[in-house]
């Protein structure tokens, strides 16, 4: 089927490039003194910051490149309101003002990535190497009148440049602590007028900051190849751009092994010294994560009024990974697993400008699958017992959106937008019990112990028409005040680790329905009501640029990924296992304040021509639980003010001072950045050992670039201080139902849950690293 569909897709996005097409240019980079004047596409449509009656953030390619930020995570310090943090398995967890985090992959995360206009539904990408980036936006809030795949909470997009039209060839090279040794080459060249072909290779590699100290192997180490091809037609000017586009990228690195917080509650391993290092056992299967795709992006100018886009897309992500969740030798509480996702992705754009009159209206479709396998091993608490899980998730959504805006006069404009979105979830989940052993997709022994404990097939749509709208005045050129309201969905689905026999027996027959089980299994979708107003603007002749937003925001259906301990029963014996369900918790609030600025702080104030600026990013959130709906012995229980939002701290800043002077023809880039984060909470159940407390990381450079831009040479210090912080963490210990506070046991620590060691785990940030940057330009 989805190779039919593949040549039907092929087929829509051929047609698309037939008429006469549309002008195309890379939009321009930041200016030197601030940044209201990048150029961003946040409304599917060239506009300065300062024009978007939105909340969004521009990081541009050259503040990336002077700050030597190499992917999408590192710079979320730069946006108010984004936090990024990964796990051992590679996952990154994405959230922009307490929406987004999933740890199930078969749930769709609220925030989305778009690279190029097309959505990654694989988060680890965000720890992959930037390649010819232009710049990165992060738009805060629900996205859907403007995007294909909706979002719910917000979306970050990564733009690459254009090919340029001469030859180019660039060579960058990094080396510095825990011998870190980085290389990217960047290549095109014209081929006549109007035909580009160019390519991007990168190879990224570390040593370990810590070491697995029963595997041997390096610990947060660094083994990363990607590359990139692209082929252009016409743009700068022409009539018509084509982009063709075919990237890869694999990531070798060892298993990322947590560090246990507390000691081993049956063999009484200590605590080690250092947070880097690990002693889980688990091997196979052998860590790495595989993505590749191929993509075409076609514009086509059909008259002065109307501009029709095609942007079609096939992706296939493959992942294998050794989760050690209790970071000892024996098998405590293993997980090997495998994660693949394929899709297919086709989206039309029919974009309009009219004069007062701008928007556009598009059609998407996405057919995807998610299929998951993973063992759940602990052979301390009965020998060989393994619960597998094998489970296929489909997704196929179909969506129609619009978005327009309408100027009444040169101060005063109006926008409303929709979007109407199908979406169909099928599901095919198996977990069977295995004793002796593993099981044998991943070479174990094990042998079927008891009939399977979920065999699931089935079938969920959902359909919903979400609005939007929006008022901005504009006094002056330089000053925008806007007010909007937008509603976000994010369909429900069924969630694969879930335990069909534990399904409740509604109708009290003594049997499990169908019916029942995929309605245990299965959970709603997500909704909010979002509001926001703000004000953008410039003072002193573009001295100091400001940005502030003040939202609230209503959720209901709240969708709760819950990882626990349980007991299943198997043949009539009840047995220990590890079960998962995404719930629908009920209702939350978040409501907030927002504040960027860049600020000329001075020019010519050593040299002729120099310039100090400061850069600031400031977000504020107060977020919580109104309703947390939760099953205790049965009975529905209501536990939101014991609960917390995930992931997000009250507050987040950072600041970035910097000045730069001319050197002879050349010049001289200083900066420091220091961001800080208060408070995390790593799930909703408060836990002390794995939450993190406020800190503040401080990060500097210094770069020098030649004169006509051939060479540069900087030097960078990240996290300087070398402070010690938690990204993320592992909890199976016991806790009261209610309250969350966890039980301790009669030695005063906290008893487990599943396995017989008690996993604690956490997972640290980079330590302090030093390197050199090289650049050269042919």
């Amino acid at each position: 089927m989805m190779k039919l569909k593949a040549m039907l897709f092929a087929g829509v996005a051929i047609a698309a490039s037939l008429p006469a097409a549309a002008q195309a240019q890379a939009a321009p980079a930041a200016t030197a003194d601030g940044n209201s004047d990048i150029i961003v596409t946040a409304r599917k449509r060239q506009e300065t910051l300062l024009d978007v009656p939105v909340a969004v953030t521009a990081i541009s390619g050259d503040t990336l490149a002077r700050q030597n930020i190499n992917s999408v995570r590192e710079a979320a310090a730069l946006s108010p309101g984004l936090n990024i943090s990964s796990d051992g398995a590679g996952r990154a967890f994405v959230s922009i003002r307490g929406v987004g985090v999933t740890l199930v992959q078969t749930v769709q995360p609220g925030v989305g990535l778009f690279i190029d206009g097309i959505y990654r539904p694989n988060t680890a990408y965000l720890n992959n190497p930037l390649l010819d980036v232009e710049r990165i936006e992060v738009l805060r809030g629900p996205q859907g009148t403007l995007y294909g795949r909706n979002t719910i909470g917000g979306a970050v997009k990564y733009v690459t440049k254009l090919l340029p039209q001469d030859f180019a060839l660039k060579v960058k090279g990094t080396y510095g602590s825990y011998d870190q040794a980085d290389g990217i080459v960047t290549a095109s060249a014209p081929i006549g007028d109007l035909i580009r072909v160019g390519g991007a290779f990168a190879r990224l590699s570390r040593g370990g900051f810590g070491k697995n100290l029963t595997t041997g192997q390096e610990n947060y180490n660094k083994d990363i190849w990607a590359g990139r091809a692209t082929f252009e037609m016409g743009g700068y000017g022409e009539p018509v751009l084509v982009r063709i586009t075919g990237d890869y990228s694999k990531d070798k690195s060892s298993p990322r092994g947590g560090h246990r917080l507390i000691p081993g509650q049956a063999s009484g391993a200590p605590v080690l010294d250092n947070v880097f290092d690990t002693r889980g056992g688990l091997l196979d299967p052998r860590q790495q994560v595989k993505s590749y795709g191929l993509s075409m992006n076609i514009s086509a100018e059909l008259n002065d009024v109307f501009t029709l886009k095609s942007i079609s897309a096939w992706r296939k992500d493959d992942s294998a990974s050794p989760i050690d969740f209790d970071a000892l030798p024996a098998v405590d509480v293993d997980v090997p697993a495998f994660y693949r996702n394929e899709q297919l992705s086709q989206e039309v754009q029919l974009q309009v400008d009219a004069g007062p009159l701008k928007g556009m209206i598009g059609f998407y479709y996405l057919d995807a699958s998610a299929d998951t396998q993973f063992d759940t091993r602990i052979f301390t608490t009965l020998a060989g017992l393994t619960a597998f899980t094998q489970a296929d998730v489909d997704t196929e959504t179909y969506a129609i959106f619009g978005d327009f805006t309408y100027d009444f006069s040169p101060q005063f404009s109006v926008s409303a937008g929709g979007r109407y979105t199908w979406d169909e979830r099928r599901a095919d989940i198996l977990r069977q019990n295995y004793l002796g052993g593993g099981s044998p997709v991943f070479g174990g022994a094990g042998l079927p112990f008891g009939a399977p404990s979920t065999d699931f097939r089935g079938v969920a749509k959902y359909k919903k028409f979400t609005p939007r709208f929006s008022v901005s005045y504009k006094p002056t050129q330089d000053h925008n005040i806007y007010a909007s309201y937008s509603k976000g969905f994010k369909g429900g689905g069924f969630d694969p680790r879930g335990v069909g026999t534990n399904a409740p027996d509604l109708n009290g027959d003594g049997i499990r329905q169908d019916s029942e089980i995929a309605s245990f299994l299965s959970f709603r979708p997500e909704e909010v009501d979002s509001y926001e107003v703000g004000y953008k603007g410039n003072f002193m002749d573009g001295a100091l640029y400001v940005a502030v937003a003040g939202f609230y925001a209503d959720y209901k259906d709240v969708q709760i990924p819950g990882s626990v301990a349980c007991t299943v029963n198997v043949g009539g014996v009840a047995t220990p296992s590890f079960c998962g369900i995404v719930s629908n918790a009920g209702k939350a609030r978040f409501k907030g304040l927002e504040f960027e600025s860049n600020a000329r702080l001075g020019r010519d104030i050593l040299s002729s021509g120099d310039r100090l600026n400061l850069a600031t990013a400031i977000g504020y959130i107060d977020a919580e639980y109104r309703e947390y709906i939760t099953n205790i012995g049965g009975v529905p229980t209501d536990v939101a003010q014991y609960r917390r939002v995930q992931n997000t701290p009250k507050w987040t800043a950072s600041g970035t001072l910097s000045y730069n002077r001319p050197v002879g023809d050349g010049s001289l880039y200083m900066g420091t950045t220091v961001s800080w984060r208060s408070k995390t909470y790593q799930f909703e159940i408060p836990n002390p050992y794995i939450d993190q407390g406020g800190y503040a990381l401080w990060d500097a450079s210094i770069v020098y670039t030649a004169p006509s831009d051939r060479w540069t040479i900087g030097v960078h210090g990240k996290n300087i201080l070398d402070k010690e912080y938690k990204t993320s963490g592992y909890t199976f210990v016991a806790a009261n139902p209610v309250t969350g506070a966890i039980i301790n046991n009669a030695a005063g620590f906290p008893t487990p849950s599943l396995g017989r060691e008690g996993t604690l785990t956490a997972f640290y940030g980079n330590p302090r690293q030093v390197f050199v940057t090289g650049t050269l330009k042919f």
